[in-house]
């Protein structure tokens, strides 16, 4: 029985489109990583980034093992391009589970992650730096309690210029009132859509690559010699 050509070059091109979103998410996480300009306080809102360019980079390798396998019509490639899709399937799906499990709970979370960084006076130089860059861009002050946060040392960054915005006299300065955790937690509801909906859309993928390739890998073991290299 001679291979599909149709299912040949269909599956061929879709690892190309696959190779291609390997790169796209790959683009996608290292924005998200790099937008925080190396902010350490504003790194803990997206945690799973790093998920994603691990994702993307090993989505890369998997099109360029499924281009070479339909083109060979090598059925150790297919095999190894299912097993590979059929891992990262279950592992996303183990992810979302956890994830729409523990929504609930973020907010929580990132207040518990905050507090290690209490009492914001005593950090160093560089951390109180970037939560004074945090205040600026989210018109906050302090991280979980507000300009108590900071003690008897409310910085410049917490001054309120935006009248907009709420604020109250703390020792004879306007300051803003509302903590970071409110602007952090927005940041985070956020950047778990834009994972969500890249998640989303490589399942699909995924399961229409693994039905390709299985189709193929069956094709090509009923005709009489096989390749398997």
């Amino acid at each position: 029985m001679a291979v599909n050509k149709f299912i040949k070059y269909s599956l061929f091109i879709f690892n190309f489109l696959f190779w291609l979103c390997g790169c796209g998410i790959l683009a996608i996480s290292i924005y998200l990583k790099v937008t925080n300009n190396g902010n350490k306080v504003l790194s803990v809102t997206i945690p799973g980034v790093d998920l994603l360019i691990a994702i993307g980079a090993v989505i890369m390798v998997l099109g360029f093992l499924g281009c070479c396998g339909a083109i060979r019509e090598s059925r150790c490639m297919l095999l190894l391009f299912f097993i590979g899709l059929l891992l990262i399937f279950i592992l996303l799906l183990a992810a979302g589970i956890l994830g729409a499990v523990a929504q609930s709970q973020v907010d929580s979370w990132l207040k518990g992650e905050l507090q290690k960084l209490m009492p914001l006076s005593n950090q160093p130089s560089d951390v109180q730096h970037d939560i004074g860059i945090l205040q600026q861009e989210g018109l906050c002050c302090g991280l979980t309690g507000g300009p108590q946060d900071w003690a008897n040392q409310v910085p410049d960054t917490c001054k309120c210029t935006n009248t907009s915005a709420q604020c109250a006299p703390v020792a004879g300065n306007s300051v803003y009132t509302t903590p970071c955790v409110t602007y952090l937690t927005n940041i985070m509801k956020k950047n778990a859509k834009i994972v969500a909906g890249i998640g989303f859309a490589i399942g699909v993928v995924m399961l229409i690559g693994m039905s390709f390739a299985m189709t193929l890998y069956c094709q090509i073991g009923r005709k009489g010699g096989v390749t398997t290299s």
